[in-house]
């Protein structure tokens, strides 16, 4: 049996981002004593969700992906162990921004990063304004931990993203989210599910909590939570997150149920790509 025991996180907005990084590296070694091999934060973790509005002053939490964010997370990973997925602004340069996700393994080397595909301009979620869509493919990378890939939030409503990642061998695929009521509520609690289980992989994900009204005012959306792990099956792995609350939420992922899993469902053997017509057009 090759068991993982994985964390993720969930928290709101502080107020200012140094109290947000010491936050979760705190989250971190939480997670390194209840014995914790990887961790995952929830999206753009160290800011607000800054989508609520267009302002050009957001754009200042944007910095390198090998810049002192990650470097510094760089180096508690190496002194716990642990993997991370570090969800980021990134800059590539001046006025060339994505919305990443930095892999580190256990022993501090930087991986290399995920950009998130899917960019969203919808009521309270003005990401076009922040982000170019990512153009680094759908890479799995060879951690401590397995193989791991990374889908940010919206990218989860595009079926297409999540099959890639199970081609190239992702064994577990984090998914940071800053997500909020209404039209997604029922999409929160079926499309991880479904993914993890046409895929025959682990789904984990994250999900900002609470209100950012220190930053936003009237304008604040209130994150649910409800932060998930997800097995090959489709099934929870355990409760979710609070709805409520800052939490990080641990569970032990058994990565033999993916063999199992496979041999049972053979998805993988049976998929028809000659005969998939429409989906490579524009």
């Amino acid at each position: 049996m090759t068991i993982v025991r994985a964390a993720i996180t969930q928290t709101t907005w502080t107020g200012d981002k140094e109290s947000m990084l010491d936050k979760h590296e705190q989250f971190a070694r939480q997670a390194k004593e209840q014995g914790a091999q990887v961790i995952c934060f929830q999206e753009l973790f160290y800011g607000p969700y800054f989508g609520i509005t267009e302002d050009v002053k957001y754009y200042d939490y944007a910095e390198p992906a090998d810049g002192p964010i990650v470097q510094r997370f760089a180096k508690v990973a190496k002194e716990l162990g642990m993997v991370m997925i570090l969800p980021i602004y990134e800059e590539e340069q001046p006025g060339v921004y994505y919305n990443t996700a930095v892999v580190v393994d256990a022993d501090g080397e930087i991986l290399g990063k995920y950009r998130k595909h899917h960019i969203p301009n919808l009521e309270k979620f003005w990401e076009k304004f922040y982000f170019r869509p990512g153009n680094l493919g759908y890479p799995v990378f060879n951690t401590a931990v397995g193989p791991v890939g990374v889908y940010i939030c919206y990218d989860r409503h595009f079926p297409e993203g999540w099959r890639e990642l199970g081609l190239n061998g992702a064994q577990i695929v984090f998914n940071p989210n800053a997500t909020k009521p209404a039209l997604s509520n029922r999409l929160w609690e079926i499309e991880q599910p479904a993914a993890a289980a046409a895929n025959g992989y682990f789904v984990a994900a994250p999900n900002r909590v609470g209100k950012e009204d220190n930053e936003y005012g009237d304008l604040a959306v209130t994150f649910y939570g409800k932060s998930q792990f997800v097995d090959p099956r489709g099934n929870l792995v355990g409760d979710y997150g609070s709805e409520e609350h800052e939490e990080v939420v641990v569970r032990d992922l058994d990565l033999d149920l993916i063999r199992e899993v496979r041999n049972t469902w053979q998805f993988y053997r049976d998929r028809r790509p000659d005969s998939y017509e429409a989906i490579p057009k524009p």
